[in-house]
């Protein structure tokens, strides 16, 4: 499924700039996670995986240039196989988000990470969406945009743990570049005054597991046991002599 208008818009002075902020936040966000599969579902002409250092890094999804083409709902991984998942502007743009996400805990080791990327309704950049415009119907404006609080409670009910998450992109949705620019002294006063109404958002979750243990390597779970069972002795016990 593709996604109307979107190809023009990353090319755009919007897109440039939300684009911008996102790659910084994912690279701070994915550059300390490590494993062996890291997969990036969707919005293949980004790299959202290029600061990241696990060895296999790949693209999934149903269009463009990817390394896995597939339905986003039914992914053709193994349970517990990935250790990382991004998902850049898929669960507002592609039908049964939650199932996605649902897929996405299965892929997930125990303790493996996913990183969102959306765009917030709470925002000005929400409220462009219901003004007619020359772009009306066209990528962004066509997403079902999901707010922080119902993300935080789906990934929840999936045994995610939200971690670290950011806001951004504090500027009105501007067309042109100057204006944007003009705009730039509303990201700090944003980041401190009212951090909620950035126009997109990342957040971190962690796939967590009740009751899991620990597994140690035979070299250190011997020793454990050779320490748990050796004898203990008179002073050990009593070791002032009294």
């Amino acid at each position: 499924m593709s996604i109307p208008g979107l190809d023009d818009w990353l090319d755009s002075p919007q897109g440039r700039y939300v684009l911008a902020w996102e790659q910084k936040r994912v690279d701070a966000l994915v550059a300390d996670i490590f494993g062996f599969h890291a997969i990036q579902l969707g919005l293949p002409q980004v790299d959202y995986l290029r600061e990241n250092r696990i060895p296999l890094r790949q693209k999934a999804g149903n269009i463009g240039i990817v390394d896995v083409r597939c339905d986003l709902r039914q992914l053709p991984f193994a349970s517990d196989s990935l250790d990382l998942v991004v998902l850049p502007h898929i669960l507002e743009f592609l039908d049964d988000p939650h199932q996605i996400l649902r897929e996405v805990e299965r892929v997930l080791i125990p303790e493996g990470q996913v990183v969102i990327v959306g765009f917030n309704p709470l925002s000005l950049w929400g409220l462009r969406r219901y003004f007619p415009g020359p772009r009306e119907g066209l990528f962004p404006w066509n997403g079902a945009y999901l707010s922080v609080l119902r993300l935080k409670d789906w990934l929840a009910l999936l045994g995610f743990e939200v971690d670290r998450g950011n806001f951004g992109c504090y500027a009105p949705p501007f067309e042109q570049e100057k204006w944007l620019q003009r705009a730039h002294f509303m990201e700090p006063a944003g980041d401190r005054w009212w951090g909620f109404a950035g126009g997109t958002y990342v957040l971190r979750g962690i796939k967590r597991v009740a009751g899991m243990r620990l597994v140690l390597p035979a070299w250190k779970e011997r020793r454990a046991r050779a320490k748990a069972l050796a004898p203990v002795t008179q002073k050990e016990m009593n070791p002032h002599g009294q």
